[in-house]
């Protein structure tokens, strides 16, 4: 099976999210071996210490050896470059994106045996990394720099284009929706550059790894018909109709397959 549809039939629990990046990544490497890569992400979950409780000792050595060891840092000189978001080139570069970055942090932590979530803010994600009975959040990009929950508010509003933190804006995201996340990141620049092809080659990967989310299969219908494949388009349309139980969503959906049917 294809990795990536292999991801897409997995329980959202049964992702790892590091490794599941790495096939998103190989996705464009059809001879890449992962096996290094992923020898190495064992081998630096095995160097944090143990006995470590509370969350903010777990995020100190995240810290230490992440950032301050192995030099991961946010791609600031390059930010809008696409291998930012591809695991494969963080890894190799020691550099990346906001959300790269975090799934870095949170699969070491979790192949140490901590729990560790990607918390989503308006056009920036933290790493929270849990303890017995805290959680603490690290600023991935900014070099492990660790984050008060008093900050959010001001966090957001500077990184919203001075919109204020809204009820709702900071939750921590699922595996799934953390992979969208990263993709959507080179989609959505391929997307601006005009370049349709590489986008809807981006749209049609996350639609394997995240087959029920309708907006993905909306979206790749929209990059279909833009490419001048009308029956890919409607193909995708069905597949998202199979997606939903929302009735007006559902005659949205009949409506745009029969006017590509025209």
């Amino acid at each position: 099976m294809d990795p990536l549809a292999g991801i897409g039939c997995q329980t959202d629990a049964d992702i790892r999210v590091d490794e599941a990046a790495l096939h998103l990544a190989a996705a464009d490497r059809p001879k890449a071996d992962l096996r290094p890569d992923l020898a190495w992400l064992d081998s630096l979950a095995g160097r944090l210490p143990t006995g470590v409780a509370t969350s903010a000792q777990r995020a100190a050595a995240l810290v230490a050896l992440l950032a301050e060891g192995e030099g991961f840092a946010g791609a600031t000189e390059d930010y809008d470059e696409p291998r930012n978001a591809d695991l494969i080139s963080v890894l190799a570069r020691r550099r990346g994106l906001p959300i790269s970055l975090a799934v870095l942090y949170v699969g070491i932590a979790r192949r140490a045996g901590w729990n560790a979530r990607v918390l989503a803010l308006p056009g920036h994600v933290l790493a929270a990394i849990e303890g017995e009975s805290s959680v603490t959040l690290i600023d991935v990009f900014a070099g492990g720099r660790t984050v008060e929950a008093s900050e959010l508010p001001s966090l957001a509003t500077t990184l919203a284009r001075g919109q204020p933190l809204r009820r709702g804006d900071a939750a921590l995201l699922t595996n799934r929706e953390t992979l969208v996340r990263l993709v959507m990141n080179q989609a959505s620049r391929a997307r601006q550059a005009g370049d349709i092809q590489r986008a809807l080659t981006l749209y049609r990967r996350l639609t394997l790894v995240a087959p029920a989310m309708p907006a993905l299969w909306w979206e790749q219908a929209r990059l279909e018909q833009l490419s001048g494949d009308l029956g890919a388009a409607r193909r995708s349309l069905a597949a998202m109709r199979e997606t939903t139980r929302d009735p007006a969503l559902s005659d949205r959906i009949r409506q745009a397959y029969e006017a590509l049917a025209r």
